[in-house]
């Protein structure tokens, strides 16, 4: 059970109870609140059992009794994570490349979801176990995850406004001159639905991007997003021909580089997914409007792909 209390707006006033409530608890569906309405958990300066319809003058105290409810129906998995942080109403969590984060078709088992529930088993009340955000199955790096319902409004509110920060560390095929922002709108593919690409018709997406080191023929970037599409930062290097190495689905045909050592060729053609790794993650803290910041280092086969790198520059 979750109790909130607050006071109505003058703004708000005329407005029925209903209506009044999906304003000041929005984190509920006004069915939901409907029912609560008729079966007593809302309370009017402490008076109950009022209709929906009934209409507010502003000032009002209202209290709301929620009643926590299973709205995730996937089985708990004892699946270890890597817990960067943890308290009451937060978890920040570095996901492994190769876990699904959402079960879906071909994947309803041994994703971070599932893992999740065996973590907390009240996570189960939270829309997608309290997961705001997503990282693709092969990129690698730091994920946010509410514990209350609290925590999910303030989370996801922060993503709409753009407050997050998220940076990402990749190896592009091709060597960059220069960074940059590319500021193009991406849509689904029109012929394949599995695929995403810019086109007029899409939505808003900004990605700022600059160079960290250059090689022969392959770049490290650092990577910023402003928004939080689908695919985003690999349909957005992919249409600026700087595609992700390794990248299935945007890369391209696997192109052996000209003067390849025997070291380097050997790790170029056993990494098998996108060089994409989400290295900083901040936010303000839902409880106490504090700023945090974690900065989760690259993974053991990214670092040992830049080693190579570095490596044949000096060959």
């Amino acid at each position: 059970m979750s109790k909130f209390t607050e006071t109505v707006p003058f703004e708000l006033a005329g407005m029925r109870l209903d209506q009044v409530l999906a304003e000041l608890f929005s984190d509920y569906s006004r069915s939901k609140l409907q029912t609560w309405i008729k079966s007593g958990r809302v309370e009017v300066n402490e008076v109950v059992n009022l209709s929906p319809k009934s209409k507010l003058e502003g000032g009002e105290e209202i209290t709301l009794d929620a009643e926590a409810e299973t709205v995730v129906e996937f089985n708990p998995e004892p699946i270890l994570m890597d817990i960067v942080f943890e308290d009451d109403s937060l978890l920040i969590v570095n996901k492994p490349a190769g876990m699904v984060v959402h079960p879906a078709v071909g994947n309803w088992q041994g994703t971070l979801l599932n893992a999740l529930l065996n973590h907390d088993a009240s996570l189960e009340t939270l829309p997608r176990a309290g997961i705001v955000h997503r990282i693709d199955k092969e990129t690698s790096g730091l994920l946010m995850v509410a514990k209350t319902l609290q925590a999910h409004n303030s989370l996801t509110q922060q993503l709409q406004e753009r407050d997050i920060t998220r940076e990402y560390l990749a190896v592009t095929r091709g060597r960059m001159t220069a960074g940059g922002t590319v500021d193009e709108p991406i849509g689904r593919h029109p012929t394949d639905r599995k695929r995403y690409t810019v086109r007029e018709s899409g939505k808003e997406a900004v990605t700022h991007y600059r160079v960290v080191k250059r090689f022969n023929y392959h770049t490290l970037v650092r990577l910023k997003l402003e928004t939080g599409r689908t695919h985003q930062i690999r349909v957005h290097m992919a249409h600026i021909r700087y595609p992700l190495f390794g990248d299935p689905v945007y890369g391209g045909r696997f192109q052996m580089i000209p003067n390849c050592s025997a070291e380097l060729e050997q790790v170029l053609r056993g990494f098998k997914r996108q060089a994409l790794h989400a290295a900083k993650l901040g936010l303000q803290h839902p409880v106490t409007d504090e700023y945090h910041e974690w900065e989760q280092p690259l993974p053991d086969d990214m670092t040992c792909l830049i080693s190579a790198l570095t490596e044949n520059e000096h060959e």
